[in-house]
This record gives C-alpha cells, structure tokens and sequence, in this order.
C-alpha cells in the first residue's frame, strides 16, 4: 500500500477537514486556533469567501494556460495591479512555484546580469530546498546535509543577530558593527567584489529563528552594493505581503534592493512565487532562463489578484502591525518571570519566543515540548532557529484582538504545564 515518505513528520497531531479564517477543525471536529497559517501562507485566513469565490471562478474558465506558450488574462491582471504595490523601480516580473524557484531565480539572473560568479549570503538565512537553494540556506545543517557536493560560489556573512553575540555581551549595535566588518574582510579575503553577482538577505530571518535585521545594517549592505557594482536582493518570500505590518518586510528599514523574491501570502494558500527586478537588470538575463510548466497558473493568479482586494479592503496590513504589538506585548507580559524565555521579538505578525537553558543555551527541548503542549491544547504553533529554540507566531492576518487573546493565554497555561 502506498504511503507517504516517513520523514514527512507533522509538527501537530491534527487531521484537518476544512478550516474557516484562524480556525481548522479535524476528523473528531474539535476546532483549533491556528497560528501557522501554512508557514505563513495563508494570509487572509483559510478559505477567505472572495478568494474561494475568484478560484472556484477561474476553474470554470482556465484552469491551466503555460505562459510561454499562451497568455491568459489572471496573470496579465496581476501582473498590472502588482504595479500598485511593489517597491520602485523593480517592475519587471517573472514568476514560479515555489520559494525555492524563485531563490533559484534570483541567483540565476544576478549571474547572468553581473558575469560574476559568488553570492554573498547571510548566516541563518532560509532560502528553500533544492540544490541551489540549499546551498545558499544557512538556517539548519537539516536543508543541505546528505547530497553533498552542492553549488559553488556561495560565500556566508555574519547577520547581526543579538541573539547569537549574547554569549559575548554585544547588544545590536556591536552585533552590526562586527557583521559589517566581517563582510568587509569577505571582500577582501574570500570573494573579490570583481567576483561577487549579489548579495542575499531576509529582512527578517525566517527560519533563522524570527530575527529582525536593522536600518543600519543594511544600510551598509546597499552602499557596499552600490560601491563594488553588487545586486542586492532581497527575499520577502515569508515576510511580504503584509506579514511584519507592513506590506513588504525591507519597507522598516528603508532598504532598497535591486531584486526582490515572493511567495506564500500572494495567493492564500495556492502555489506561487515570483521575483522583481529593475528592468535593465532583468532584461540581461539570457533567453531561455526563465520558464516553467506551472508557473503564473491561471487559478493562483485568480486567487492573488482575490487575496490583494482583500488585504486592501479589510485593512490587513494595518492589522498586522496592531495585532502584532498585541502579541509581542502580551507574550512579554505572561513570560516575564521565565527564565527560560530570553526574548520575545519580530515585526507585526511574525513573532518568536526564544528558550534558553540556565547556562545561557538554546533549548530546543523546551520549546519543542511548548509547542507541543500547545497544540494539545488547541493552538497551532512551529518552532525554528537553529536549535528549534524559538517557537513562532505567524497567524492569518485576518486574526482578531480577541483570537489573539485566546493564543497567548493558552500559551501560558502551557509554558505553566511544562515548567511545573
């Protein structure tokens, strides 16, 4: 009998059958508060009514027309109404998939605009699984070990992560200080600017373990960029669209890339992803680069062009940074006496609490058992960082004041369950 791979282990014990806004309900019928959203995909909350209305429309008309072969109207559609929302300048488009293809993308173009060879990637990002991918992940040994030898060309910087400089009492500005230095001597030492396409960073780390970078720090990374003739490209794969209050997770800090990746909360839960670009950067990359089966599909673009009338008319972006200043300072209230609990940190409604042992160590144990006596309880929640030490927030952001309530107090009751 067939059956799934067994390293497909799930994070909760839940068997959904439906799910409504925050809420999934399995084969008993017990309901959960859902604070994973799909790893941030579902941004306007499961089975928005417009977006299932604008899908359940488009199956009835196209379900699938290859754009390279045909247009069809969905992409042409989003295509000009992305115009409204993406970052200046970068207003050539290609789309994909995945994440991970647009990673691939991304790094694909930048070779191909530059005829340079390295990137410049930060430690504890995420950038997706496949081989080129996961070369340039840094996140968990997990994504890269066993098929070695990956791609060339990869060379890692330090991202200033207070969380990692702890141990040696740096706060954030040392933290910056010392990552853009290192990155100085990477120049110098490891990848010759000559040599250097671009550099790739989150505006947040991810899968890194919810790390919000600074103005200053990348700051630095675009006059670096700009001085040596870099790309610089920015992945908002899980922070855009709305995630970190506001609508792109650069806009904080006022970074200014070259090239942009997305992903998940485009289209509520249907599969696509794209990369922007300046144009004169994109028109360098060679013919018969970019392509694909699937990608821009007929129904995912209903679904996206759905999914931003609705995060404009419901205001979500708004929600997001209101909903978010709710949970991180209610999460710092409940853990306020727990030593185990050293930060509680992120930007609108991507938020981490990190657990660190007495000696000062990250402590997936802890966090692991948290999250699990949480989803016992009724809420879905993931860990990440290096260790599994953090366990993340991330609901739809359609979330209520009131749903946030409901999580963080059964959070507490089950950091209370687990610490006794």
């Amino acid at each position: 009998m067939a059956q799934l791979s067994p390293l497909l282990k799930q994070a909760t014990p839940v068997v959904a059958t439906h799910g409504e806004g925050v809420y999934l309900y399995d084969t008993s019928g017990t309901r959960h508060l859902d604070f994973t959203a799909g790893i941030g995909v579902t941004s306007t909350g499961h089975c928005h009514p417009k977006v299932v209305q604008a899908a359940q429309e488009q199956v009835g008309r196209l379900i699938h027309g290859q754009y390279t072969t045909i247009m069809h109207q969905p992409l042409q559609q989003l295509t000009e109404r992305l115009s409204e929302v993406l970052p200046a300048g970068l207003d050539s488009l290609f789309f994909a998939n995945s994440g991970s293809e647009a990673a691939e993308a991304a790094l694909r173009l930048a070779r191909q605009a530059t005829g340079r060879p390295n990137i410049v990637v930060f430690q504890g990002g995420f950038h997706g699984r496949t081989v080129a991918a996961a070369s340039m992940t840094t996140s968990g040994t997990k994504f890269k070990t066993g098929f070695a030898p990956l791609m060339g060309g990869v060379v890692v910087a330090p991202f200033p992560n207070p969380s990692h400089y702890r141990a040696y009492g740096w706060d954030e500005d040392q933290a910056t200080d010392f990552a853009l230095n290192e990155l100085d001597l990477l120049l110098q030492t490891q990848s010759n600017p000559a040599d250097t396409a671009a550099f790739l960073v989150e505006p947040v780390l991810g899968e890194g373990g919810y790390v919000p970078g600074n103005t200053r720090f990348f700051a630095g990374l675009r006059e670096r960029a700009e001085r040596h003739g870099i790309l610089l490209i920015v992945d908002e794969v899980q922070t855009g669209w709305g995630r970190t209050g506001q609508f792109w997770g650069q806009e904080h800090f006022g970074l200014q890339p070259d090239v942009m990746m997305t992903a998940k909360g485009i289209a509520s839960g249907f599969p696509i992803s794209g990369i922007a670009a300046r144009p004169e950067i994109m028109e360098k990359a060679w013919p018969g680069s970019q392509g694909g089966t699937y990608g821009a599909n007929a129904v995912a673009c209903a679904a996206a062009l759905a999914t931003m009338d609705v995060i404009a008319e419901e205001n979500l972006v708004a929600n997001a940074a209101s909903r978010g200043e709710q949970l991180r300072s209610r999460l710092a209230e409940v853990t306020s006496e727990t030593e185990q609990v050293v930060d509680v940190r992120g930007l609108g409604l991507m938020v981490g609490v990190e657990f660190a042992d007495a000696e000062g160590r990250p402590d997936g144990e802890t966090a692991s058992a948290v999250q699990q006596e949480a989803a016992r309880r009724g809420l879905l929640l993931l860990t990440c960082g290096p260790w599994t030490e953090v366990v993340r927030f991330i609901p739809a952001l359609v979330v209520t004041e009131e749903q946030v309530d409901d999580a963080v107090g059964i959070f507490e009751e089950s950091l209370a369950a687990v610490l006794r």
